[in-house]
Formats: structure tokens, C-alpha cells, sequence
């Protein structure tokens, strides 16, 4: 799998690429530009380098020192675009857990067609209200911020009506340790694996299991959500990753299409599900 961290990086080494070559046709070395932005040679070097991430006033300051302000605006935009493709989850967390979860929501009624992998926990579509809010209280917990779980819960099971609307498709695939997984208590488990159930007899919906024995092209990754054909998001520990180049989300397309040849589904996936929810009462 290409790392999910390339478009970010690639992203931000055009933007620093853009900003060297404005400080070279100023006519400016390093140290003068340094001096006129009023700042240490060193951070000059890092935001070249993109050892470090400019701010607006940074950009700004920059243009102005090289003659080309009307550059500055644009440059503002790439630099946003770029920070937006690697989001540390403690800086989202800072708007709380409900915001967090209220971001996502015009990308999810805009898009047709979802394929979602998930290694770790039930999708968040498919979450129980109990579920979701123990599975948001763990990862708040993690983090630190737990203020809003019970609200943020009900605003990620909101989001799950897209699941009835018409015009929309929608693919999951999870690893069956998932279906045993000890992150919410016995009951709230066994409910949830019953509304999973409830949710195979969608038309609209297609759920596959990686059964633990099966032999299989992958291993396990970080889960991840392809949005149409023009973005994927990702979950990693430390962060959100959004990835946007046709190459990457080819590579995410193709594991998931991999992935799904090994997957079972229909009768033989409602008989995992049963086996784990019998096992969790």
C-alpha cells in the first residue's frame, strides 16, 4: 500500500517548492529574505524545506518581502488545501466531539456511492446509538476530551439516514475479529450485531466479513472510507488523512476490490454475525 501520508507530503513540498522559487526570482538569498521577514535564517530553511507549515501571516509577510503580493492569497489557499489533507485528530478534537462529527456531513449526503473497510470497529454508519457512544467515549478518552460523548453519539447515528436515501450505494467490508471485539460491554455488542443484521436486508446495502482463517491477498490496514471515486479518508491513530490523487485513490480501490474477493457475505456473513452476538449474550 502507498502511505497514506504521500498526498499530504506532496502537497506540502509544492507549496514550500512555490515559496523557494518566489524568494529566486526576488533575487534574494536566504539570510536576506530572513532578515526582511524579520525572522531567524533557521525558520526560513524549515518553511523551504517543509520542515514546517507557514501561517497565513507567515505567507503573507513572505510575498511582501519578495515583491509579490498578489501571489499571497493563492498561496494561503494551497497552503490550507495542504494542512486539510493531514489533520492531527488533537486539533479537530479542540471544536469538541459533536463538531468533529458534524464536519463530515456534507460529504456524506453528497456522496453516491461509499466502500468503507473497517479493522477495528463496527462502521460508524452502521453504529448503534450505544455503540457509538462507547466507541467515541474510548477514543475520547485517548485523547482526552470526553465533554460531549453522549451528544456526539447522536450526531454520528444521524448521519446514518443516508443509509435509506435513495441514489446511494454502499459497501462495507470489516475483519470478523471486529464482530468480537471487547471495546463496548456484552448487551451493547449483541445489539449492535442485531442491527447489523437488520441493516443486510437493505437493498442498498452490501456487507462483507474477512473471516479471521481466511487466506488473503492483504493483511489488515487502517480503516479507511473510499467517498465516490474522488477522495479517501483514512484513520490513522494520530490523525485524519484525506487523500485526493487519482494515483492513491486507485491504490485504495484496489485493496478494497482485493479485499472484497476474500469476504464473506450474505447468508454466510449473517451466520458470523449471529455466531458473535450468540457469543457476546
Amino acid at each position: 500500500m502507498t502511505s497514506p501520508l504521500s498526498s499530504a507530503q506532496a502537497a506540502r513540498t509544492a507549496l514550500a517548492t512555490r515559496l523557494r522559487h518566489l524568494r529566486l526570482d526576488a533575487g534574494l538569498a536566504g539570510h536576506q529574505l530572513s532578515e526582511a521577514c524579520g525572522w531567524h535564517p533557521a525558520k526560513t530553511s524549515r518553511l523551504e524545506h517543509g520542515h514546517a507549515i507557514p501561517s497565513d501571516t507567515d505567507i503573507r509577510t513572505w510575498c511582501t518581502a519578495c515583491d509579490a503580493d498578489g501571489q499571497a492569497e493563492d498561496l494561503i489557499a494551497a497552503m490550507r488545501s495542504a494542512t486539510s489533507m493531514y489533520m492531527e485528530w488533537k486539533r479537530l478534537n479542540r471544536a469538541g466531539l459533536t463538531s468533529l462529527q458534524q464536519e463530515i456531513v456534507p460529504l456524506v449526503e453528497h456522496t453516491r456511492q461509499f466502500r468503507v473497510y473497517c479493522s477495528n470497529v463496527i462502521p460508524g454508519l452502521l453504529q448503534t446509538p450505544a455503540y457509538a457512544a462507547a466507541v467515541i467515549s474510548a477514543y475520547g478518552t485517548f485523547h482526552g476530551t470526553t465533554d460531549d460523548v453522549e451528544a456526539a453519539a447522536a450526531a454520528r447515528v444521524k448521519r446514518s439516514r443516508v443509509l435509506r436515501k435513495r441514489g446511494r450505494q454502499f459497501a462495507f467490508l470489516i475483519e470478523e475479529a471486529v464482530l468480537h471485539s471487547g471495546l463496548a460491554g456484552p448487551e451493547t455488542t449483541a445489539a449492535q450485531l442485531d442491527h447489523l443484521l437488520e441493516l443486510t436486508t437493505l437493498p442498498q446495502v452490501s456487507l462483507g466479513i474477512i473471516a479471521t482463517r481466511a487466506s488473503r491477498p492483504l493483511w489488515s490496514m487502517e480503516s479507511f472510507t473510499i467517498y465516490d471515486n474522488t477522495q479517501v479518508g483514512i484513520e490513522l491513530l494520530s490523525a485524519r488523512v484525506t487523500v485526493t490523487a487519482p494515483g492513491e485513490i486507485t491504490t485504495y480501490e484496489r485493496a478494497f476490490a482485493d479485499l472484497t474477493t476474500r469476504a464473506v457475505r450474505g447468508d454466510g456473513a449473517r451466520a458470523l454475525i449471529e455466531r458473535a452476538a450468540a457469543a457476546h449474550r
